[in-house]
Formats: C-alpha cells, structure tokens, sequence
C-alpha cells in the first residue's frame, strides 16, 4: 500500500479506522454464551425500539457555529469519537478523539466550491476537549489533552463520567476512559490495539492529574482478539458498568463482539476494582467472555452506546452489512450482560454529501429528558486516499450530527 495512502488513513484515525470496520462488516448482536442460563431481567423490563427520531438541527448547528469561528488559530474545527459528561458546576465536557485544530477560512474554497475550508497543514492532534455552557460552546483545552504514552502511540479518550475521588469521598474527579493504539500495518492502519487506560481529571480546571492502566493486551498476540473497555458506561446501584469490544479481524470473523466490566463507585483508577463478565460470574481476572455478537450474524461495530430505560437497557449501534455505512440500529436486553435482543426499528440519518459514511453513534444523557434521548453520530469521508483532502476542503464534513429519539415498544 502506497506510503500517502497509509499517512492519510492514519491522520484521520477513529473515523477511517472505524468506517474500514463498517465496510468490512462489523454489526452488532444477539445471544449469549451458551452457559448463562441466568433470568431474563425482572418484571420490569420491556421490548424497547426507536418509535420515531428527528434531526437535532440547534445542537448540530452549535458545533458548525463554534468550528467556523475564525476568532482563534489554536481551537477546535472538527473531529470525530464524541463523547460527552456533566460536570458539577453545570458544564458540559465534550470528548474528541482525532480534531482539527487551527484557522477556518470563509466560503469559497480553493477549487471555487461554496464551502468554509482550512489548510491542509492544518494540525491534527490525537485527542481534545471543548467545553459547552448553557448550551453553547466557549472554548478548547490545550490539546492533545492526553499525550501521547510512547513513539507511535496514542490515545484516545471514550467514555467519562463524574465520581469521588476515592469511596465515600466528598471530593470528586473527572475519570476518562482512554484506549491506547500504536501504529500498524494493513489491515491495522488505523491502529492496533493495546490497552485500557483512566485517566484522572482535577475539578473544576480539568487538569490531568494522572493516567492509570486498567488492562494491557500488549500480551494477546491475536489483535483482533484484543478488548478494549470505555465506549459506553452505565451508572447503577453503585457499580459503573463499562461496556467494550474487540476489532475482530474481518477476514476472519465478520462481526465484532462487545464485552462488559463493573467497578464500584470510586474506582474506575484502580486496576484491582474491575470485575469482568466471563459469561456466567463476575470475576477479577481480566478473561471476559462477549455477551454481544456470535461472530458469524451478528456483532458490534468499533463504537457503540448503551443506555438504560425504564429497567430496560437499550444499545445502539451501525447497522448489519451495507447498511452499517448509513444506517443506525437498536437492540434491548434486561441486564448490561443480556441476553441481547433485535435489532429492532433502524433509522438512516442525514449524511451531508455523497462519498461519506456516518459511525459511532453514542447517547448524550446530559441532554436528554422529558421522554427524549440526544443521539449523536460522526461523519468522515468514505474513501481513505481522499479523505484529508476532502475534509479540508469542506470543513463541515468532519463534525458530529445530532439526532433526538423517542423509544417505544418494541412489538
């Protein structure tokens, strides 16, 4: 593979690397391990789907507002891995995993098209993030805010969430999930992956105080069997549930699979908290079973997102087989290690041109309420050998969209 074409893949990251899983037919899900005979959750638990969605046009339009603003050189215009949470005092934290930094130039490009652009040197850093008040955003942290762990590695920051710094602590901390990849050869140019990391927040100025590793797979010599842990949490009755999956190779396996881990309230930081779910028992040792995808039919893609529903647990991910480049499914189960059902009612968001593909679609509880559940999904452009071209030349490719759902019955 020509050396331009590797570079390229590799500076748009998490959105090639997870819409070549798409193409190569990463889907999502039903069955357990054929050992877990637990219940199917309790009486309150019902079949959940998407009973209707509609374009978030306010939220979507924020983050076009705040990339266009041409005020400043060193904040963020694009990116991709959203991924949000609630601080105490009323902000909200947004998560990047490859962002665009630096001046955006008004309409019309260089090739005369009617869109706002940047340069193609435009810096491209691994990870960042943007505070949002009151709904609106108002600056970027000094990015990459997580430097890179060794030469030809990098992270990525998943899923977050607020707690004390240590049980029973009054004093809280930002905990963020991070997933380190070091550089690959094809079929892995989009990284290979190499562990779980949280790293340690201060409140309220947001200073990494430290990075812990949670669970290495530098020792799992089959990368497509490699796990890792953060790309959606849960938070219940004192257990923050954390939900992961592998790349599964795709010659091999067509499908991922997704994997679940709790730790107590308070310490997500501390390696000896996880518990794994081995398809039958918690248990310490890091040996997680899937409870998600069989490998054949069904599976998760690189990114998905799990949220609870009036006791029963709902999780979203790209759909099977073509469709998984457009298209957004859901599946429900009564507990976060299943059994798995669906998928149930699918919806194709809006893409803004021909040639890109939406992924990873993941749930904004933080904006959600009153029946309404805030959705968002990331854009690249489909083809690797254009793709930093292409999102330089129309700054507005590279962005997360934003959709409302409403659930329902699933019947």
């Amino acid at each position: 593979m020509p050396d331009d074409v590797v570079r390229v893949r590799q500076r748009t990251g998490t959105g090639i690397g997870l819409v070549l899983a798409l193409i190569l037919g990463a889907v999502l899900v039903s069955g357990l391990p054929e050992d877990d005979e637990r219940p199917d959750g309790d009486g309150d638990c019902a079949p959940r789907t998407v009973a209707s969605w509609t374009a978030d046009d306010r939220l979507t339009g924020e983050f076009a507002r705040y990339g266009d603003d041409a005020a400043r050189a060193d904040d963020w215009t694009g990116g991709d891995g959203t991924h949000s949470v609630r601080l105490p005092d009323g902000r909200l934290l947004w998560l990047f995993s490859d962002t665009y930094l630096g001046r955006v130039h008004r309409p019309p490009n260089p090739v005369g098209e009617a869109y706002a652009w940047r340069d193609t040197t435009a810096p491209l850093v691994r990870n960042s993030g943007v505070l949002m008040r009151d709904g609106r955003l108002e600056g970027t942290l000094p990015a990459p805010l997580f430097p890179d762990p060794a030469p030809d590695q990098w992270r990525w920051p998943v899923a977050a969430r607020v707690e004390p710094r240590s049980p029973g602590s009054d004093d809280q901390v930002v905990r963020v999930l991070l997933w380190v990849r070091t550089a690959g050869q094809d079929p892995w140019v989009y990284g290979v992956p190499t562990a779980t990391e949280v790293a340690t927040l201060s409140l309220p100025d947001l200073r990494v105080e430290s990075i812990v590793k949670v669970l290495g797979q530098e020792q799992v010599a089959d990368f497509s069997r490699r796990v890792l842990f953060g790309t959606t949490l849960l938070e219940e009755d004192g257990w923050t549930y954390v939900f992961g999956g592998d790349d599964g190779r795709p010659a091999a396996r067509p499908a991922s699979h997704a994997y679940v881990a709790r730790v107590p309230e308070g310490r997500l930081a501390d390696p000896s908290a996880w518990e794994y779910w081995n398809g039958s028992a918690w248990q310490s040792r890091a040996r997680p079973r899937p409870v998600l995808g069989d490998g054949r039919r069904t599976g998760v893609g690189s990114a998905f997102s799990v949220v609870p529903d009036d006791g029963t647990y709902v999780l979203f991910t790209m759909a099977a087989g073509a469709k998984g480049l457009t298209t957004v499914a859901s599946y429900w189960a009564c507990s976060p290690t299943g059994p798995w059902h669906g998928p149930s009612a699918e919806f194709a968001p809006a893409l803004p041109q021909q040639g890109t593909a939406a992924y990873n679609p993941q749930t904004h509880p933080e904006l959600s309420g009153d029946g309404r559940l805030v959705l968002s999904y990331d854009v690249n452009w489909l083809e690797p050998a254009g793709a930093a071209v292409m999102l330089s030349r129309n700054v507005s490719l590279y962005r997360p969209r934003f959709v409302t759902i409403r659930l329902g019955a699933d019947r």
